[in-house]
């Protein structure tokens, strides 16, 4: 791998207090080109702008999956990632689906430990702060017709962060459009899924929600998952989370909630969640708490769920009597390096360079 490092850090023009999330990037990217069947090419370089042909099928056809990860520091200002193999794993499945070429673990995993090495003093120190980390690959050359490319780009970048929602979230449940469908590439991190959610988000956020709560194409009457979100419900003393399937994308921070979760006593069941069944919650006082999860969520309680044209307000709990809370914590504990993490998922990142 060739490494190429910046003459002029940005790192100065950085505000660690005051992170507007995606707004500065670190100093520097990595990069590795597929040609002729293989990977090649691997470099870290500046950050910058890239060279793309206009015909690249990226362009055209959409070939464009990528991945959401963090890097946190612990009060000594040792640096670890987060399950980084299930990145890993996520953003080939996806790549499979997509027709694109599988990235190989050497080139992923290293490339991006020698990247956050070098850009280690751009991961922020406070608590429930870190930096983001975006894998993605697209496809690079093709001719105009619709077919898979025969070049395609592996890239890293990254970008210090806080937490993306300020507030308790006010949700809609969308009764017309859809995130995805049996068959189709829901369960994928596929570019074309978060831009085809953009218009009924927007619709949604003209009306006072901060997001939609997906429902199936079918009947719209299942929940799937919210927003760049997965979905929990604390229902008759069980949280309970919509199973994953091919509509539903198989979150990792959802899945070390789950572990979390059973860890610590709690029933937690994966199933089919009925729209009806949440509102009937609602209604009768036996759903105490909603909330979602991601990678660059962590974990945000609902204010209130809106169906049909009603609002439906959840309990205004003490946040000390959340479950989201406390699983939030339990998780930047671990993240943060502040708790025994019985799970293996912190990986611990030693000085290369």
């Amino acid at each position: 791998m060739k490494i190429e490092t910046t003459l002029h850090s940005r790192i100065r023009t950085m505000d660690f207090d005051n992170i507007i999330f995606g707004n500065h990037y670190s100093d520097h990217m990595f990069c590795s080109e597929f040609k002729h069947g293989k990977w090649m090419n691997s470099i870290i370089k500046p950050f910058g702008n890239i060279i793309l042909s206009p015909i690249s099928l990226v362009f055209h056809y959409g070939q464009a999956v990528f991945e959401g990860m963090k890097a946190y520091k612990d009060k000594k200002e040792e640096v670890f990632l987060f399950r980084p193999k299930e990145n890993f794993k996520r953003i080939n499945r996806s790549a499979i689906r997509l027709e694109m070429p599988s990235i190989p673990e050497n080139i992923f995993m290293n490339g991006l430990i020698k990247l956050i090495d070098i850009d280690r003093n751009w991961i922020p120190k406070n608590y429930g702060q870190s930096l983001y980390i975006r894998p993605f690959l697209i496809a690079t050359k093709g001719v105009l017709s619709a077919k898979p490319s025969e070049e395609y780009m592996f890239m890293i970048i990254s970008t210090p962060a806080d937490s993306y929602y300020k507030h308790p979230l006010k949700i809609k449940i969308e009764e017309k459009y859809s995130r995805s469908s049996l068959g189709g590439v829901g369960f994928t991190k596929a570019a074309g899924n978060y831009a085809s959610s953009f218009y009924p988000t927007r619709l949604a956020n003209e009306k006072g929600f901060d997001q939609v709560l997906w429902t199936d194409s079918s009947t719209h009457s299942k929940i799937e998952e919210s927003g760049t979100m997965n979905v929990f419900f604390w229902l008759k003393n069980k949280l309970i989370t919509p199973k994953a399937n091919d509509n539903i994308l198989s979150g990792i921070t959802c899945k070390s909630i789950i572990s979390l979760a059973k860890e610590e006593g709690f029933y937690v069941e994966e199933r089919e969640l009925s729209v009806l069944e949440i509102i009937e919650g609602i209604q009768t006082g036996i759903l105490k708490e909603a909330f979602g999860c991601g990678t660059a969520a962590v974990i945000n309680y609902f204010k209130l769920i809106s169906y049909k044209g009603t609002n439906f307000y959840l309990p205004n709990l003490p946040e000390k009597e959340r479950i989201s809370i406390f699983l939030k914590k339990k998780l930047l504990d671990i993240q943060h390096n502040l708790s025994v993490d019985p799970f293996g998922w912190r990986i611990k990142l030693k000085k290369i360079l």
